[in-house]
């Protein structure tokens, strides 16, 4: 799809916007510098940048883009004196530092504060530091932490569910790789470690990571330091078990250093590559059906085609859009692109479930909606409104509709019954089929200490064999030359005149001549 770079109309550009096209913002004034691996997030209309990297160098300043006058603007912080980071030049004199210069970190809104996690800055920490910015005060200091804290590392994920922030994978100040996953409590600001069941995806760093229905964690994608990963990996938080589904849809090529925004039951991927080429696609995924889509595209070398871009949402006047900044592909960029998202429906569906237990929890919600709306049977008040259509229906009608709905909520009940009655029966074979695996396998494991004893006992008879075979050789040698002097006797015995001559008993003849 062609890159739109028309400028569009400051005082109204919402209202001009394609449907999923990235399009560039004008900007008023000076800009914030370009970067990448930086942490942004908006809040009230506001996209707020901390940190990052260019050109080997870590950035520790707050830029605040205004999403309605298209404006840059700096936040100036105020550092807590018993927070302040001291900082060791290279002369040896000490510093105070308002905010860190820090990259590869993660970002999330916690009531009036912003949130960072992580990161690598000069000053390396063994533990993984929670460092604040209150939005409202512009003050700015390190979180005390408690528990379990993590090792400090960057290019990690968070996700934030209800009061929990999720931490998974990144590379440690040694580039040790990770895989572990951690918790952090908000309200008691405790770490603690989440023990997991099934296979862990592989360690790897600048992955992004979503959540559904506050049930399922998603990671997409990574790299290690040689491979990079298009590999999609879920954690049910209530059974804390992992899995690798199979998704369907669009073929999605590995990637690292993109970003991730959900919408809904949609988490939107942008950006990223592989250290030589950047992914062009805007990428969907629905986290309910498990496709991936494809929404846009870039031209090669788009700044959205980078790695270390960031992408948030945002809801301005009165409109969803997506906004993306930064990134690298070759040079830093500084733009800002928007996207508005077509219009559409969430059906929020169960995911990863046998197509008997989906069927079961679509009736189950389905009979909970018309619970729901039929508490009671009293008569509706004036102007009744059913399924969304306004009517001054008689009350006889809307009796029978009633009648109609609840016949139809029993069918689905009898719907649930008889799917609880199938999972019992699939059960009753997964049961069935694992007796018959573990008997097998015990066979097979008997079969196979057999054969190794059989083995070894080949093993000793072809080792006598052997040892009989040389000993035969050897009896053939002897037996030969027991023959050929039985001949040189014979002839020493007979003399010139045909006599025969008799030697002493001693020597070898002695041995044979009796």
């Amino acid at each position: 799809m062609e890159e739109i770079r028309k400028e569009i109309d400051v005082g109204d550009w919402h209202s001009n916007l394609a449907h999923d096209e990235w399009t560039p913002l004008p900007v008023s004034g000076s800009r914030a510098s370009a970067r990448y691996k930086h942490a942004a997030v908006v809040v009230d209309e506001k996209l707020y940048i901390v940190g990052g990297s260019r050109n080997g160098r870590y950035l520790s300043d707050v830029q605040v883009f205004d999403l309605r006058s298209l404006t840059w603007s700096s936040l100036k912080l105020i550092t807590e004196s018993s927070s302040a980071e001291n900082i060791q030049e290279d002369d040896g004199s000490s510093l105070r530092e308002a905010f860190p210069a820090i990259s590869d970190h993660r970002m999330i809104k916690w009531g009036n504060k912003l949130l960072l996690i992580g990161g690598h800055s000069k000053k390396s920490s063994d533990n993984m530091s929670v460092r604040f910015i209150d939005l409202e005060t512009h003050l700015c200091g390190v979180i005390d932490v408690s528990g379990n804290v993590p090792a400090s590392r960057g290019g990690h994920s968070i996700t934030l569910v209800g009061s929990r922030v999720l931490v998974f994978g990144g590379e440690d100040k040694n580039r040790r790789l990770l895989n572990d996953l951690h918790v952090l409590d908000l309200e008691t600001m405790t770490w603690d470690v989440v023990e997991t069941k099934q296979t862990r995806p592989v360690p790897r760093f600048d992955h992004t990571a979503a959540t559904h229905s506050d049930r399922y964690l998603l990671i997409f994608g990574g790299c290690s330091h040689s491979i990079f990963y298009s590999d999609l990996h879920i954690l049910d938080l209530q059974t804390m078990e992992w899995s690798q589904p199979h998704v369907q849809g669009d073929v999605v090529t590995p990637r690292a250093g993109h970003a991730g925004i959900t919408i809904d039951e949609n988490w939107y991927i942008v950006g990223g590559g592989d250290n030589s080429t950047g992914c062009l696609e805007t990428l969907v995924l629905n986290m309910s059906k498990l496709v991936w889509s494809t929404s846009t595209h870039v031209e090669a070398r788009h700044p959205l085609a980078s790695e270390g871009l960031s992408v948030c949402s945002a809801s301005v006047f009165g409109e969803k859009i997506l906004v993306a900044f930064g990134g690298y592909n070759g040079k830093y960029n500084n733009d800002i692109f928007v996207m508005r998202l077509k219009p559409g429906e969430s059906s929020h569906p169960k995911i990863f479930k046998s197509p008997a237990a989906a069927a079961a929890a679509a009736s189950v919600t389905a009979a909970y909606a018309i619970a729901k709306s039929d508490k009671s049977d009293y008569p509706p008040p004036a102007n009744p409104t059913l399924n969304g259509i306004g009517s001054s229906l008689p009350e006889r009608d809307i009796r029978n509709r009633i009648d109609t709905i609840k016949e139809e909520k029993r069918a689905l009940e009898s719907s649930v019954a008889e799917t609880q009655v199938e999972n019992a029966k699939l059960r009753e074979k997964i049961d069935e089929v694992n007796i018959s695996h573990t008997e097998l396998s015990q066979e097979l494991q008997s079969v196979e200490g057999q054969l190794i004893s059989e083995r070894s006992r080949c093993f000793k008879l072809e080792a006598q064999i052997a040892e009989l075979q040389k000993a035969l050789e050897s009896g053939q040698s002897i037996e030969a030359e027991v023959e050929m002097l039985r001949r040189q006797r014979s002839v020493s015995d007979e003399g010139e005149d045909g006599t025969v001559q008799r030697q002493g008993s001693g020597g070898v003849w002695g041995l044979f001549g009796r």
